[in-house]
């Protein structure tokens, strides 16, 4: 017999094999809060994909409810899309203030083509499915190139270093809730596809962007808030619903469109100083 008081050899106490255990793990598959955050755009996303096909989609394809865009799901899928967007703008700040796993910035990507790349592709595939004067093949067209935009923009960001605070073409969860703005909008078929396209052409471009922090972060995360009320009385049919979100929709895509202005003139600038330097030090 073994003395109670006195431990078997070999043995280890439950809470000490699972801290080695965890000990043991791998770093890189270790999940961080900011992973974890990221992990809720992932899902986001895939749930508007969801939603896009079961409640506008499918009842469509059956007749078996309203034609176009079906108010409630529409909505709650653009939500979900925002809410994705409300993640990603969390969860690069919670690695700033704490702490990333090594395959963070992996995880974020991948999160990002769900959620900013698929699901605003796929939107505008199932707009020009159910909308009446869409043409399908090439709404199908328009989706590819807002999916190919995304991934290109994304595989750029994870090689090309830029200055700090700013981003190399429009970012894509900005992106991806201007085109399904766009969309919401009900602006004829040939105008809605060619701003679509140019949506993604901003997302590949070198236009600079300014990064979501401080301040920006704070008035960003004040729009998304706004967005979603205003989609949530467009969806209950509130008064003032449909002209709610048209202005909100309108005021996404002049923001869309203003950006590039500013940054273009704000290049411009810079370059004519760096010019009128670089003669002035000539002259000396």
């Amino acid at each position: 017999m073994t003395d109670p008081e006195t431990p078997a050899t070999g043995w280890v106490p439950e809470s000490a094999e699972e801290e080695s255990a965890e000990d043991d793990m791998p770093l890189s598959l270790r999940l961080s809060i900011a992973d974890t955050l990221t992990l809720g755009n992932a899902t986001c996303g895939f749930m508007a994909v969801y939603f896009t096909t079961t409640g506008i989609l499918i009842p469509h394809l059956t007749g078996s409810g309203e034609t176009g865009m079906a108010r409630n799901s529409a909505a709650t899928a653009v939500i979900l899309m925002l809410l994705a967007a409300v993640f990603d703008l969390f969860d690069g700040i919670v690695a700033r203030k704490l702490r990333s796993s090594p395959m963070g910035a992996e995880l974020d990507n991948l999160s990002d083509l769900i959620s900013f790349g698929l699901a605003p592709a796929y939107f505008v595939l199932v707009y020009g499915m159910v909308a009446v004067d869409a043409d399908q093949k090439m709404s199908a067209l328009a989706a590819i190139v807002v999916l190919l935009a995304v991934v290109l923009r994304l595989a750029r960001f994870s090689c090309v270093t830029m200055k700090d605070g700013m981003f190399q073409g429009m970012p894509s969860p900005f992106g991806a809730l201007t085109v399904v703005s766009i969309v919401l909008l009900e602006l004829p078929f040939i105008p809605t596809l060619l701003a679509i396209i140019g949506v993604a052409w901003l997302m590949v471009s070198r236009v600079e962007y300014p990064k979501p922090r401080g301040v920006l972060a704070v008035a960003m995360l004040c729009w998304i808030i706004g967005a979603m009320g205003l989609l949530a009385a467009w969806a209950f049919d509130a008064p003032g619903g449909q002209l709610l979100l048209q202005t909100g929709c309108a005021l996404q895509i002049a923001m869309a469109a203003t950006i590039p202005l500013f940054a273009t003139t704000r290049r411009a600038n810079t370059f004519r100083h760096n010019r009128r330097e670089a003669r002035a030090t000539s002259l000396r």
